[in-house]
């Protein structure tokens, strides 16, 4: 089967498509032939922290496809079943956070192939009202967005929701799921042409991360910010946000390291949340949050298995608006 590898030089370099042997699911496993696949910027993370020893490895988190075969103790009624991909192994509930989950695409092979041998209990039944292509880029980011404001920020209707750097599949996820329960969002960008996207989202505000994010709310604080960027933006959070109101940290974009005034948290009685990733809990929720709802995943472009450098060239130029993904044959 065609599968899309990394192994040898770090980053870009190290990408190539090739063939490998089709798995064979063992006890307690199915194999699921994938119809769509999701890029996410932790592909990108993975490729650059990889050494020339480091032994080949299929990249990918999310999928959606038909399982076609099982493994010993799996009903052989699962065959057939159109699923979509819980990415994280092990974390089954929402309380017992693993030190390090272990999720598809590194350590473990993922869905960057045509076929992923995957524990059956991460194989959830594919929402009827989502095209395999949506189905496909759904997972790890909705997860994310979905743990992040429900479990984490615990956001209620009519808080107001500040997400920075809209545009990739988290941010994008986070707007219509906050939309849905019933929060007021604004947005920021660098791009105009992202912020042009966003308005057609019925914001309440989508503005320049470059300017006085201060006056561009004119005054209005929010109660929630999902923070993906870290210090190049962080200092502007600490002007905006209400007393005892929540920032939400799900990645690194600008940096690890943020030089935060501790007063600027403990007087205003701020609470600063660190989230990754999901349960299996978490997971069923998410789908049938958006099931209820009727939330589509947004789509920038698909590629075919083989234009998989060009994706990610795409996805490191930031100039996505929403998910962008790959469709097998």
């Amino acid at each position: 089967m065609k599968a899309v590898i990394h192994h040898g030089p770090s980053g870009l370099d190290g990408l190539r498509v090739s063939d490998v042997k089709i798995k064979q699911p063992g006890l307690g496993e199915v194999r699921v032939r994938l119809k769509a696949a999701g890029l996410n910027h932790r592909d990108l993370f993975l490729m650059e922290g990889r050494q020339a020893t480091d032994r080949p490895l299929i990249l990918g988190s999310d999928g959606a496809g038909i399982i076609e075969e099982v493994g010993k103790g799996v009903s052989d009624h699962m065959v057939g079943n159109e699923v979509i991909i819980h990415p994280t192994i092990g974390w089954e509930r929402t309380e017992e956070v693993p030190v390090v989950p272990e999720i598809l695409g590194g350590p473990m092979d993922g869905t960057f192939a045509e076929t992923v041998v995957i524990p059956a209990g991460n194989a959830f039944r594919k929402p009827l009202y989502l095209s395999w292509e949506e189905a496909g880029v759904l997972p790890l980011s909705a997860l994310t967005a979905y743990r992040a404001l429900f479990t984490r920020a615990q956001i209620k209707a009519g808080e107001h929701v500040l997400i920075p750097g809209i545009g990739g599949g988290v941010a994008t996820y986070a707007m219509l799921m906050a939309q849905a329960a019933g929060a007021v969002v604004s947005v920021t960008s660098r791009s105009e042409a992202k912020l042009v996207e966003a308005r057609r989202y019925s914001l309440h505000r989508a503005f320049s991360s470059d300017g006085d994010w201060n006056e561009e709310l004119e005054g209005e604080k929010v109660d929630v910010i999902l923070d993906s960027i870290g210090p190049a933006t962080f200092s502007q959070y600490l002007k905006v946000i209400k007393p005892n109101g929540r920032i939400i940290s799900f990645g690194a974009s600008s940096g690890d390291t943020v030089d935060v005034p501790l007063r600027a948290l403990f007087f205003p009685q701020l609470s600063w949340i660190g989230t990754s990733m999901g349960s299996r809990e978490e997971f069923a929720e998410m789908l049938q949050f958006m099931e209820k709802h009727r939330i589509h995943p947004l789509i920038d472009r698909m590629y075919a298995i083989d234009e998989t450098r060009s994706a990610f060239q795409r996805m490191m130029a930031g100039e996505q608006f929403g998910n962008i993904g790959l469709l097998f044959g």
